[in-house]
């Protein structure tokens, strides 16, 4: 049930709503399975954003996010075979997009130095300009915060980096 106070789904409904996307996720992968490749493009639609921001919180990196992704998909695709339904088909799909993201980070040695200088800002925090209500540059300053806070997690060790992503941005 719909709970109006706090504006979300009751549990009941988050498990109903949970199975409905397995049956819908299962009913492609088998139609995939028996030579449909059009069957993958709703799996494509469905997931493609959850993946590319996945991705993009660990690159920092829109092209490469987007490459990323797409490598995710095809290398699912490929693989579908592999995939036993032991887990939800966006878990197995995760694990791709992390596991290729991972890879691509290791051969290109994306490490950066920290700085939480980089953080400061000249005027006061840049925190206290963007919530100030008389500021017409919120938006600007919204979008520089965000870059800001790609950079620190980017300069996040790898597995503590996975485990923001997943936590605060996957839920």
């Amino acid at each position: 049930m719909y709970n109006s106070f706090t504006g979300s789904l009751s549990s009941d409904q988050k498990v109903g709503e949970r199975h409905n996307n397995l049956d819908e996720d299962l009913y492609f992968i088998d139609q995939i399975r028996q030579g449909n490749i059009d069957a993958f493009d709703p799996i494509v639609k469905k997931y493609k954003e959850r993946i590319y921001s996945v991705i993009y919180n660990m690159t920092s990196n829109s092209e490469d996010a987007e490459d990323l992704a797409q490598e995710t998909f095809v290398k699912a695709f490929r693989s579908i075979s592999k995939f036993k339904g032991k887990s939800s088909f966006y878990t197995w799909l995760y694990r791709i997009g992390i596991n290729l993201t991972l890879a691509y980070l290791r051969r290109n040695k994306f490490r950066r130095f920290f700085s939480f200088n980089k953080l400061e800002d000249t005027d006061g925090t840049l925190l206290d300009r963007i919530s100030s209500s008389d500021r017409s540059d919120q938006k600007t300053l919204a979008t520089e915060l965000q870059e800001k806070l790609n950079e620190a997690i980017q300069d996040l060790p790898e597995k503590q980096r996975i485990v923001l992503v997943m936590h605060e941005i996957e839920q």
